[in-house]
């Protein structure tokens, strides 16, 4: 047994002490069970608060997201109804120069209505051009596509996307190593004795087959109009001339190594020594070079800066000849970016880039080849018959370019902005179940610790009264003194 002291009331310092624990613990409890979290400041778990904080970060991004990727969907969708209306639009164009190339039962003012129509719809696009917007931002003006402009003879600019960066004040440098050629044939001489006796020439091109065979009295120019007629009859891509040394010369029209096309006779040394004996003519080449010194592939007279360098995507047509020194430039191209981009991840870098070029009558249907020589969309006139079939090249030219875009736009809609939407929501899901384990409190374990706590804190504060009249027993041994 203890000694029996009065300075110093040990049992009561020691349940004091207790009481403070249990009131330290109830006031904790307090804040879960008033917050609904286990983890109220950082002192409660701080290795849990640091993941925790982060993970409401990136569920706050990820719900920042979604609506970026909404807002996006909605900008598209609006985009997309304004080019459906310069779609009706040019179809009913193209409708109105079918009609006008009827010509046995046309007049004047018949041809002169359809162009009052056709000119009617192609200010409506351009009204459409100017004044489509979303919100405050313009759409189909221009100044959200990729622009490009091409600096030296032979070059010219075809197209840029939206991953290719803006090019320097100089533009990208355009080295020429090797032009497009195409696919060329030459014959034997041919000779009278030949087309008497009655040659027999067979042609096919990507699966069309033409033929041809000569008669007794024809000469040579007679047998290259019948089988320039013959290939425009039967649909091959081939044009036919006469050398000055009588022979025939077969071109295929379209340039690059892709393109062949095979020829075959049935006398011995017109085509080959032997009669019957095909010969396939692949001796065509793509272009060849490089942008901006850096690798860019060819395809016809197309060159295309490879993905990952600075004019990733840009597309130059070379019509000209093989430099002489490959590594002088034939010229440049200046690009301007101007790409809408949609911040739709939570993340760095989670974007995707959307061009959207003019669809003014001056910009669409350029280069189109034409007898007319109208220019772009905005010059057609169906008012002659070679207008109105010159008219139907260039907006079909016009409805590709815009059906494209759309294409484009509706491709970014379902597989980049709508599956990312689902995405994100499924990862909001995930994160938010992750966060609560965290930090959410157990408010059945928080009530039975704060139960437990009170009536320890009661247990404790009786304690305490017994603890201090302990020292009051001293008083009977000194009245019994």
């Amino acid at each position: 047994m203890g000694a029996l002291v009065i300075n110093h009331n040990t049992q009561a310092i020691n349940t004091h002490r207790r009481l403070l624990d249990v009131d330290s613990r109830m006031k904790k409890t307090l804040e879960h069970l008033s917050s609904g979290e286990k983890i109220v400041r950082a002192a409660d778990a701080p290795a849990q608060l640091m993941i925790s904080e982060q993970m409401r970060a990136q569920i706050a991004s990820v719900i920042q997201a979604i609506d970026n990727a909404h807002t996006g969907v909605s900008m598209v969708q609006t985009t997309e109804a304004a080019l459906d209306e310069v779609n009706r639009l040019l179809v009913g164009i193209r409708q109105r120069a079918i009609h006008a190339a009827n010509e046995g039962a046309n007049d004047p003012n018949m041809l002169a209505a359809d162009q009052f129509e056709v000119t009617n719809s192609l200010e409506s696009i351009d009204r459409i051009a100017q004044f489509a917007q979303f919100g405050k931002k313009k759409l189909l003006d221009g100044s959200n596509g990729v622009n490009g402009l091409a600096a030296g003879e032979g070059l010219v600019f075809v197209k840029a996307t939206p991953q290719t960066r803006p090019s320097p004040a100089t533009g990208f440098e355009v080295n020429i190593k090797q032009a497009a050629t195409r696919a060329s044939f030459t014959s034997e001489p041919v000779t009278k004795e030949m087309i008497d006796k009655g040659v027999t020439l067979s042609f096919e091109e990507n699966g069309r087959v033409a033929s041809l065979t000569t008669k007794a009295g024809e000469d040579i120019d007679v047998v290259v109009r019948k089988l320039q007629n013959a290939f425009v009859k039967d649909g091959l891509d081939l044009e036919v001339s006469k050398t000055q040394d009588d022979r025939v010369m077969i071109t295929h029209k379209k340039y690059g190594a892709e393109e062949n096309f095979t020829v075959v006779a049935d006398m011995a040394n017109v085509v080959s020594e032997k009669a019957n004996d095909p010969v396939v003519v692949h001796n065509g080449f793509d272009v060849a070079g490089v942008i901006n010194g850096q690798l860019a592939t060819g395809k016809g007279r197309i060159l295309t800066a490879a993905s990952g360098t600075d004019a990733d995507g840009l597309q130059v047509l070379y019509t000209g000849m093989t430099p002489e020194d490959p590594n002088k430039p034939v010229g440049s191209v200046k690009v301007n970016q101007g790409s809408l981009v949609f911040q739709i991840g939570p993340d760095v870098g989670q974007k995707v880039k959307v061009a959207l070029n003019s669809v003014n009558t001056r910009t669409v249907a350029l280069n189109v080849p034409n007898a007319s020589k109208f220019k772009n969309l905005s010059e057609v006139d169906v008012r002659t018959p070679q207008g109105a079939e010159d008219t139907m090249r260039l907006v079909d030219k016009a409805i590709d370019d815009i059906t494209v875009v759309r294409g484009e736009l509706g491709a970014i809609q379902k597989n980049a902005m709508e599956a990312n939407i689902r995405s994100l929501n499924v990862s909001r899901e995930e994160l938010t179940s992750a966060e609560s384990v965290i930090r959410d409190a157990d408010m059945a374990a928080e009530v039975s610790e704060f139960t437990r706590n009170q009536v320890i804190m009661q247990s404790g504060i009786a304690m305490l009264g017994h603890a201090n009249q302990l020292s009051q027993n001293v008083l009977t041994l000194i009245r019994n003194a």
